[in-house]
């Protein structure tokens, strides 16, 4: 992908916004439109969108404008790319929305004035959130169907023709997050025994298709008997197809639930979906291949954004207690890379206390502060305010109990740690990152892994306990 410089115009807000997207639908739409308004939905680091009570010839015609934050676009297209795919994946019979219009079709000074690069859709109506997936009666029997149903949709998906689709890059995954990893300076001991494992057992290269590059809950709209469609085709690019069906089962994205596709079916469940509709067996090494590729890759994604945070890209709560979650993907990079290893949890009872519970004694100490402002965010903030505040609030308020157990616990683990660093004849988790890199270890594979997992179970209880439920 390329990045350009500002295109320029102004970028339309509120009433503006309404009468500029409402302008260009009728110039170039041949019947009657009117919007009655234009409402914000979200707003990530890199787009805004928006829901657009529209209609057409006085019929209801509901749409969601998507565009790109302020003058900069990720690539020289803009989101004209990313409508060009999606148009290209609807016609090809994968469900995806309509595309109305996107700023490529219309004038330069015209366009401008809904904003530098952006798109519209028709609502597909359904449920994008996947704790309400996962979890509401309602999506009851769309749980049971779900897995085949992604599986034959991402068949679907990878018999799109990608001709002329010329910002469409040929991604290798394995190197270029391997390239993020060395950008951030991430020395993980686990991660690069991940790399080391993936550079080894690296599956023959298949037939380049395209590929969706984030096909998760979150990214899919699923209503009471499934599937609806396919959406966000930001990161789409060429490649091995079976990337996207090991993306869909890592852990992070199931969300809690146990199934290990999206939180709500069986491997061969999805498998029998994505060989009825392509014909193709599918090989369980390769998908489980680009699963612990797709772990290690959300790890180092949680990276980036805690990178964003300190450079003050996006200075967020959220984007901050993101880093944190780097400690999870080490966990399951680890037990991907043979068969699980199981390790007795610590009991936390037998570190010393830094005084976070108990009575206090002279001045309040760094942990009972910490407490009480998350006592504070729980009991208080969180239960009067809803929308971002509420959900920020929440993130805030578990960032301040991984302060809390690491005042508690720290100390113990980094003692283990550099007790298991020295064993390798390493004096930090940076040095043992890098024999590991170089290949100096490889015969002490197993024994990195056993040494490995216990730690990563030590970090997990400060970082987020519940992960290993």
């Amino acid at each position: 992908m390329t990045t350009s410089g500002v295109v320029g115009g102004e970028t339309a807000e509120g009433e503006p916004l309404r009468n500029a997207l409402e302008a260009c639908l009728r110039s170039f739409v041949s019947e009657e439109i009117d919007i009655a308004s234009v409402t914000r939905l979200t707003g990530g680091a890199s787009r805004e969108t928006y829901a657009v009570d529209a209609s057409r010839s006085g019929e209801t015609w509901p749409l969601i404008l998507q565009r790109e934050r302020g003058g900069t676009r990720r690539r020289d297209e803009g989101m004209e790319a990313e409508a060009s795919v999606v148009r290209r994946a609807h016609d090809a019979g994968t469900p995806t929305p309509v595309v109305v219009l996107s700023h490529g079709q219309l004038p330069l000074e015209e366009a401008l004035t809904v904003g530098n690069s952006w798109f519209v859709t028709e609502v597909v109506a359904g449920e994008t959130i996947a704790r309400k997936i996962l979890r509401d009666e309602q999506f009851v029997h769309a749980r049971g169907a779900l897995a085949g149903q992604l599986g034959r949709a991402l068949a679907q998906l990878h018999t799109v023709p990608v001709d002329g689709l010329d910002w469409l890059e040929e991604v290798d995954s394995l190197v270029s997050y391997r390239e993020v990893a060395d950008e951030l300076e991430l020395a993980s001991p686990a991660f690069e025994l991940g790399f080391r494992w993936l550079e080894q057992h690296r599956p023959d290269k298949a037939a380049s298709t395209l590929v969706h590059g984030d096909f998760r809950l979150g990214n899919l709209i699923v209503d009471e008997d499934g599937l609806r469609a396919v959406i966000d085709w930001e990161l789409a690019h060429t490649g091995d197809p079976m990337e996207d069906l090991g993306w869909v089962c890592v852990r992070a994205w199931r969300f809690g639930g146990a199934g290990p596709v999206a939180g709500v079916g069986g491997y061969d469940e999805m498998f029998a979906g994505y060989e009825e509709v392509s014909g193709r067996r599918v090989d369980p090494d390769v998908v489980r291949w680009y699963e612990t590729l797709g772990t290690l890759k959300w790890g180092i994604m949680c990276g980036s954004q805690v990178e964003n945070h300190r450079t003050s890209v996006v200075r967020s709560v959220e984007l901050a207690a993101i880093g944190r979650r780097i400690a999870e993907q080490e966990y399951d990079v680890l037990q991907l890379l043979g068969d699980p290893i199981v390790v007795d949890r610590p009991n936390p009872a037998d570190h010393d206390s830094a005084g976070i519970t108990g009575p206090p004694r002279g001045e309040t100490t760094a942990g009972e502060l910490v407490e009480a402002v998350r006592e504070f965010l729980s009991d208080h903030v969180m239960t009067s305010a809803d929308g971002q505040l509420g959900f920020h609030a929440r993130v805030a308020a578990n960032a301040l109990g991984i302060v809390e157990r690491e005042l508690e616990l720290g100390p113990a683990l980094t003692a283990a740690a550099d007790v298991q660093w020295a064993r390798f004849g390493a004096s930090s988790s940076t040095e043992l990152a890098a024999m590991i890199r170089s290949g100096s270890l490889d015969d002490r594979f197993d024994e990195l892994r056993e040494a490995l997992v216990p730690l990563a179970i030590a970090k997990l209880e400060i970082t987020n306990p519940r992960w290993l439920r």
